[in-house]
């Protein structure tokens, strides 16, 4: 059984295939101009194939090739075994050149439910064949081992052997209520700030200092106030309810601006560094159709939405 095994192990496609196009053409010279090979070579594929089966496929003679007994018996289930890999190729070409099947996304809590989920219905509706299992996860999720299609990662992209594309960019700028502002008056510098309450974004491992510019000029202002939160939706809410000046980017404060609950303090100043989303993917030269058109349709709203 083993030395079976080994055999068919050591067979080529090429091999079969050389074999499938002499006994369907009942010649060599024939069988080369079907497949564009030279007969020779065929002829040692066809030998090849014969000495790892440990039978005599083809009967050769100087006038013509016929298949033997085991040979007719062997072509038809070969025949039936390349028809139905041909089948299988085609179907995974169409597969993969369609917009099907499921599609495995994870996406920062703030930003998917703000700027994913309102999407995600007229995608549904443009591409039907589509399955989308979304994972809202603040955490940085390992696309590879935990089989994701996508991330959506928002900030500073480390390196990585993950493929990406840049979604957007966007600013980080104060902000506070007019209610705020009115009780405690408007800042005009950076200095002004350490007499107010600011709202403080933390993270694991990295200092909540506020790092601001202004043209060439920086600024570091350490925010002093009752509340400091790992969740930038939780700093909105309460910088909406005059609970003091937050750092937020724009893309979550840009609607509470347009409906007046927030104004933007300090215009001129803004956070250092500019932030960025990014749609990461496994590495690989080819991107499923699926991903593709998602990351398509995500980037033209985002950045329509954002101009």
């Amino acid at each position: 059984m083993r030395n079976m095994h080994e055999s068919i192990g050591r067979m080529s496609f090429d091999d079969l295939s050389a074999f499938i196009a002499v006994a369907e053409t009942g010649s060599f010279r024939n069988a080369a101009l079907r497949i564009g090979r030279d007969a020779t070579i065929l002829s040692r594929r066809v030998s090849h194939l014969e000495s790892q089966l440990g039978v005599q496929l083809l009967s050769r003679t100087t006038r013509r090739v016929s298949l033997t007994e085991v040979g007719v018996i062997y072509s038809r289930r070969v025949r039936a075994l390349l028809d139905e890999l041909d089948s299988a190729s085609r179907e995974a070409s169409n597969f993969a050149a369609s917009a099907q099947g499921l599609l495995r996304i994870s996406v920062p809590i703030a930003f998917g439910r703000l700027w994913v989920a309102p999407l995600l219905p007229s995608i549904m509706a443009a591409y039907p064949q589509m399955r989308f299992d979304a994972r809202y996860i603040d955490r940085f999720v390992d696309v590879v081992a935990e089989g994701f299609d996508m991330a959506i990662r928002v900030g500073k992209l480390s390196d990585s052997t993950l493929r990406a594309r840049k979604i957007a960019s966007f600013k980080n700028i104060l902000v506070a209520s007019p209610n705020y502002l009115a009780t405690h008056g408007t800042p005009e510098t950076p200095a002004d700030l350490e007499g107010h309450a600011c709202l403080a974004f933390v993270r694991t491992y990295s200092s909540s200092d506020w790092i601001l510019k202004k043209e060439k000029e920086k600024a570091t202002v350490t925010p002093q106030g009752q509340l400091a939160a790992d969740n930038s939706e939780s700093l909105l809410i309460a910088a909406i309810h005059s609970a003091g000046i937050a750092l937020l980017p724009d893309w979550l404060v840009s609607s509470a601006i347009k409906d007046g609950k927030l104004e933007v303090v300090m215009k001129e100043w803004q956070g250092a560094d500019e932030g960025e989303v990014y749609a990461v993917m496994p590495p690989g030269q080819l991107t499923p159709t699926k991903t593709r058109v998602f990351v398509d349709e995500i980037t033209t709203a985002i950045q329509n939405g954002w101009g």
